[in-house]
């Protein structure tokens, strides 16, 4: 098996890869002769490579290395009588090649008539080595590489369409900003096949041109940069694009770099820059547009979902604040306890969707305090026995309130507010459940809510210092909280102070 490459004297057409041309006869004379009239061939300003093989066998072995094959010129009778054919087979078959063009030439039609061979065979042109003269012998190669880069093209477009969708399925699913940042600077750069990586800047409610465009998340070569300046630190071409993308509010694509810009309902700009030293075919370009259109999507999409995330998540505090400062808590209690729960929940071991769940439910805990009358919510001090079993009833209260909602996050709410008072050893209330009977929210609520709930002043009592906190806690491990949850408490505990810092009582 050989291989010859024919250079041309048109430089612009040896630029380009030429099409690869397998010729498999048995006769040396064919593959010379195909050669001799094919030796100044060009179809798109590309010229041939052929590869040769001399048997059915050598061709089996030659095609696997043989990468994009344009065209296999075919002899039917060599080896064995249906070499040839057995050949078809096994490149439509057994290496689910539909692709490559697959022209017969035989010298003894009788042995495989062309109307039972073209109705039986996948093959794209059947010819009588007799009636293939040099000039049929170029048009049947003009009209076969075309409809080969026809073909490549169709696929060329399904596969582009298909990355575009995975890609664009990929910055879909990001629920956070940076997150979503990352994912488009990922995909962006497989679909393009990038080495050197893109960078993202982000420009918050601007009234004016800003001063900066700050490097808000970067991957490749471009990672170093990332909370820099890009119009001081990177090269003076990206700055300028960037400068000229966002002044004219509009993506910009050069032959070298792309900059996408877009913006949210919030009126927060962003641009994105890939580069550099690359070009884009019109299949690309049109790919990348498409995907831009669909990164601007997610994006307004992104913002919404915040901002209806934001506008539930104030309610949720509004009604536990309200029911907190009936009991005399503050606000920032309830914010506070579902920060710890989110915390204590990574530290569990509990998946990031299931921690910010948490985060968002815990703070309802006490919502049923609604429903305790004033005189026993606020009385100074100790309850009586029938003003306890009162009080107690707020657990199955704030659950019944719950409860009915449809939405993921008030039901597991309305779990931690019947539980939330259940102890690990079965002495808590309402139902008296024990270990592992009690839900894990509803554990890690019950934990943070006492913690926070001991280091914090109120009209009543004094805020307990760390050491007596901590002692506390120890004390009750293995009987109202489970031993696993206080012990990463401790570990986690200056995080813990923390949130304390940063969410202060008023």
């Amino acid at each position: 098996m050989t291989e010859d490459l024919f250079e041309f004297a048109d430089e612009t057409a040896t630029a380009l890869d030429p099409w690869h041309i397998l010729i498999v006869d048995d006769e040396p004379g064919v593959h010379d002769v195909t050669r001799l009239v094919l030796s100044n061939f060009k179809f798109e300003n590309r010229g041939l490579r052929f590869f040769h093989a001399y048997s059915g066998a050598e061709a089996r072995a030659l095609l696997p290395t043989i990468s994009d094959l344009s065209l296999v010129l075919l002899d039917v009778v060599m080896e064995s009588e249906n070499a040839g054919l057995d050949l078809v087979r096994f490149i439509r078959e057994e290496q689910n090649n539909s692709f490559t063009r697959i022209v017969l030439r035989t010298g003894q039609p009788g042995q495989a008539p062309e109307q039972d061979v073209i109705a039986n065979y996948d093959i794209n042109d059947y010819k009588d080595k007799t009636e293939l003269t040099a000039q049929k012998l170029y048009t049947t190669l003009f009209a076969t590489l075309r409809a080969y880069r026809d073909v490549m093209i169709i696929e060329k477009q399904k596969r582009g369409l298909e990355r575009v969708i995975n890609a664009s399925s990929n910055v879909f699913s990001q629920q956070r900003s940076q997150e979503f940042a990352s994912a488009v600077l990922d995909q962006i750069t497989n679909l393009l096949g990038m080495r050197r990586g893109a960078l993202y800047c982000k420009v918050k409610n601007q009234s004016k041109f800003p001063d900066h465009f700050v490097v808000a998340a970067a991957n490749g070569e471009y990672e170093r940069y990332v909370n820099h300046y890009a119009d001081e630190d990177l090269p003076e071409h990206i700055a300028r694009s960037l400068r000229i993308a966002f002044r004219e509010k509009k993506s910009l694509f050069h032959n070298d770099h792309y900059v996408l810009f877009f913006t949210d309902s919030q009126q927060s700009e962003s641009l994105l820059y890939v580069g550099e030293n690359w070009q884009l075919s019109d299949h690309e370009h049109r790919l990348i547009e498409l995907f831009c259109t669909n990164v601007s999507i997610a994006f307004e999409n992104l913002h919404l979902s915040q901002e209806l995330l934001d506008s539930q998540l104030d309610m949720v505090h509004l009604l536990a604040g309200a029911a907190e400062t009936r009991s005399q808590e503050t606000a920032n209690h309830v914010k506070r306890v579902g920060l710890y729960a989110e915390l204590l929940a990574r530290a569990y071991g509990m998946s990031e969707h299931e921690a910010l769940q948490l985060r968002f439910a815990a703070p309802l805990h006490d919502i049923g305090k609604i429903g305790i009358p004033d005189a026993i919510l606020k009385k100074p001090g100790p309850h009586t026995e029938d003003e306890q079993r009162i009080m107690r009833t707020h657990a199955e209260l704030g659950a019944a309130m719950l409860q009915h909602s449809k939405k993921p996050l008030m039901q597991l709410a309305s779990v931690i507010a019947m539980q939330h008072h259940e102890n690990w050893d079965g002495s808590g209330y309402p139902k008296q459940l024990r270990g592992d009977q009690i839900h894990l929210a509803a554990r890690i609520t019950a934990l943070v809510d006492v913690f926070d709930a001991l280091g914090s002043q109120r009209c009543y009592k004094h805020a307990w210092p760390d050491d007596e906190i901590r002692a506390f806690i120890d004390s009750q491990s293995g009987h109202k909280f489970e031993p696993k949850l206080v012990e990463l408490l401790f570990q986690h505990w200056d995080t813990m102070r923390d949130v304390k810092i940063n969410f202060p009582d008023s």
